[in-house]
């Protein structure tokens, strides 16, 4: 028996040795075949309007700095694949002159065929989209959350990565649905961005069959610093309800809301119960260790959009490694493609929808301390993946032009 143990332990270490020989030849032979990936990041910084809180603000470096993560984490793997990943940053301030933007963009796409990460306006994205440069490009959209983009306006050369605002409202409206919360008093604030909101929970409430009791426009000149606890009683005042949705995308009045309505109901959308593609909140399913990641780099926590790009370059990383390919047509192949599933810690692998190009993905519905709950909430059935009733379904879209090669 010691014998056996002492050959069995002689054999071991012979393959020990024999594998730590070959790691450097395997280093030599990554480095004289290496796979150079550059990834075009293009973003328009976004100029926030003036609000009504002070201690509300949106970091300079949203989007960019998931980006920059998710290129440090391919290029983790890619050093033991003779794959190099480098992003190459293209920024255009808010009042940078259209025509010079456009310019700019075009001489980008020219240079070959590009594998583009957005963040960019709807506007935007689309013409950009549309250009001949842009032909043989992947484009993966991490900032518009427009319905549009993944509805009538579809492209064949887009993907997104972030969420429509049809995904997040259905996993908070499936929440109210769930907790018996059946009649909806909704408030819409007065910017584009915030009708757009509204509109997706309306659509929300009537898909899941839920009475909105009141719809109202917020008061645009009301300063809630020093009157939400007299206005906001009198402005919410009817005869019953069960929850207040807000939509209010710059949080500029939304959370003056909270425990100042006519009846004492409990508020959701942009204040309160808040459904989100990503949160400093999250910690199941090893997102603990992403946060920590990328406080480490960008010294902040991350954001729902530094998220949607940190997806967006991983999805590229991921398909490169699969395919061994840079061409963006078989990129697009794989990624829509059943065999392609990415870890994003958000307890399911992510995927993308084959008719309109939107990746799959859970909703989380959040307070700013905790997760409440995961959309799709359980109950909620679907014959492929029950990350499919979130946002628009494959028979409800008007997406014809995303199945052209």
């Amino acid at each position: 028996m010691l014998r056996r143990i002492r050959k069995r332990g002689s054999l071991r270490f012979k393959l020990l040795a024999a594998t730590l020989l070959l790691l450097p030849q395997a280093r030599v032979y990554a480095q004289q075949n290496t796979l150079d990936v550059d990834i075009l990041y293009l973003e328009q910084r976004i100029e926030h309007p003036p609000v009504l809180s002070n201690l509300v603000s949106w970091p300079e470096d949203e989007g960019e700095q998931g980006a920059n993560l998710a290129i440090e984490d391919n290029n983790t793997t890619g050093r033991f694949l003779g794959q190099n990943y480098t992003l190459e940053s293209v920024i255009f301030e808010p009042d940078e002159p259209a025509k010079t933007r456009g310019e700019r963009i075009r001489a980008e796409l020219a240079k070959g065929a590009r594998l583009v990460v957005a963040n960019l306006p709807a506007s935007v994205l689309h013409s950009m989209a549309s250009l001949p440069e842009a032909a043989d490009d992947l484009l993966f959209n991490a900032q518009s959350m427009d319905g549009g983009l993944r509805n009538k306006q579809c492209q064949a050369n887009v993907l997104h990565t972030i969420p429509s605002r049809a995904m997040l409202s259905d996993g908070l409206v499936q929440f109210f649905y769930k907790r018996k919360w059946q009649k909806v008093f909704l408030i819409e604030g007065n910017t584009e961005k915030d009708k757009a909101f509204a509109d997706a929970l309306r659509r929300s409430i009537t898909k899941f069959n839920l009475d909105l009791v009141e719809s109202r426009t917020w008061i645009e000149d009301a300063d809630m610093r020093r009157t939400a606890s007299t206005e906001v009683p009198v402005f919410t005042q009817a005869r019953d309800y069960d929850v207040v949705v807000v939509a209010d995308e710059d949080q500029d009045f939304s959370q003056y809301i909270l425990y100042n309505t006519w009846l004492p109901r409990p508020v959701a959308g942009s204040a309160g119960l808040t459904p989100v593609v990503w949160s400093p909140v999250i910690e199941q399913w090893g997102a603990a260790q992403l946060q920590s990641r990328f406080r480490k780099l960008a010294q902040r926590d991350m954001t729902s959009r530094d998220y949607s790009n940190w997806a967006a370059v991983r999805s590229i990383g991921e398909a490169v490694t699969r395919t061994e390919s840079l061409s963006p047509a078989d990129i697009r192949r794989y990624v829509l493609s059943d065999e392609f599933e990415l870890a994003g810690f958000k307890g399911a692998p992510l995927s993308f929808r084959s008719w309109n190009g939107q990746m799959r993905q859970s909703v989380q519905l959040v307070h700013p301390k905790a997760v409440v709950a995961t959309a799709p909430i359980e109950g909620f059935l679907h014959p492929l993946t029950e990350l499919d009733t979130l946002g628009l379904d494959e028979p409800e879209s008007l997406c014809e032009n995303f199945r052209q090669p």
